[in-house]
């Protein structure tokens, strides 16, 4: 499963004590007309790490059903590796077409100790798999060249944010002469990815998460068509009006990366009700900023430079 261009990463709406899948098919049906090349379910964005088993399996389900076939649907696993496997076998019940790895709970490793972990979850299914690679999850070449050997293994996301490493990867896996080498794929997961798209383009990542297309997909899409097209003038704009004041306000508190999308999302209709613990919600004058920043990005997108 290769994937090109622009990703959606679902949120996840509660009700009360409940998952809304109402709300959640709505959402998910805006994603989709919004057209990314493959949808991203119960990962980071989406809170895997507070759904219960019965809720992830309603979640990827729904994702499932509402896509029809339309575009892949991935879902998130995680937690320690039995975990992890309880989960991946969930998704493949429900008829996801892939699986987002997340980096083992808690527990820091070397590189080969973490092949090992991926590997121990690739045998529960057959779902290919995409490996996360942020915070305690990091490979190095030798790691990376031994992904290639885990055959559902397809695609390596980082969110570590360091172009020069995740080069080295790339060229280590591009160059070792191994059969699946050309098709590996690899995706730019860092938060708020369209600040860095264009570093990542040039060293060969050919896609990006998008959590900006959550709440205004009219701006994500215009950003991506704008890099895609080579209009570096539309994406000065929106990187100046609406990307750079955004990233600055989602890094006043930790968790803000879920929270302020799942506010932009609330502020575009959705019912999408609050995030769960440890994560809070955004205080209302971190709200109100957020409604002025997407004004201004979308007064950029009516303006002379677009």
């Amino acid at each position: 499963m290769r994937l090109h261009g622009l990703l959606s990463f679902p949120l996840t709406p509660f009700s009360g004590d409940e998952v809304d899948l109402a709300v959640l098919t709505e959402h998910l049906e805006q994603q989709i007309e919004a057209g990314p090349s493959g949808l991203f379910v119960a990962c980071g964005t989406g809170e895997f790490t507070a759904l219960s088993t019965e809720e992830y399996h309603d979640v990827v389900a729904t994702a499932v059903r509402v896509a029809d076939g339309r575009l892949p649907v991935v879902a998130g696993c995680g937690g320690g590796p039995r975990t992890a496997r309880e989960f991946a076998v969930i998704a493949a019940e429900c008829g996801a077409d892939g699986l987002l790895l997340l980096p083992p709970y808690l527990i820091s490793s070397t590189p080969g100790g973490l092949v090992d972990h991926i590997r121990y979850v690739a045998a529960a299914t057959d779902l290919p798999i995409t490996v996360y690679q942020r915070a305690n999850a990091i490979l190095d070449e030798a790691a990376a060249l031994a992904l290639l050997d885990i055959p559902t293994v397809t695609g390596l996301k980082d969110g570590r944010g360091d172009v020069e490493a995740m080069l080295r990867l790339i060229t280590a896996i591009r160059t070792s002469g191994h059969p699946r080498a050309a098709d590996f794929g690899f995706l730019n997961g860092l938060p708020t990815a369209e600040l860095s798209v264009q570093a990542y383009e040039a060293i060969g990542v050919e896609c990006y998460s998008s959590a900006v297309l959550c709440f205004a997909p009219d701006i994500a899409t215009a950003f991506q068509d704008a890099v895609r097209t080579g209009d570096a003038a539309t994406v000065q704009l929106l990187l100046t009006e609406f990307y750079l004041p955004f990233v600055a306000l989602r890094d006043t508190a930790p968790g803000y990366a879920v929270s302020l999308v799942k506010a932009g999302a609330r502020l575009a209709g959705l019912a999408m009700g609050p995030v769960r613990p440890p994560l809070q919600d955004v205080s209302p004058e971190h709200e109100r900023q957020l409604a002025d920043i997407i004004a201004r990005g979308r007064a950029a997108l009516t303006g002379p430079a677009v």
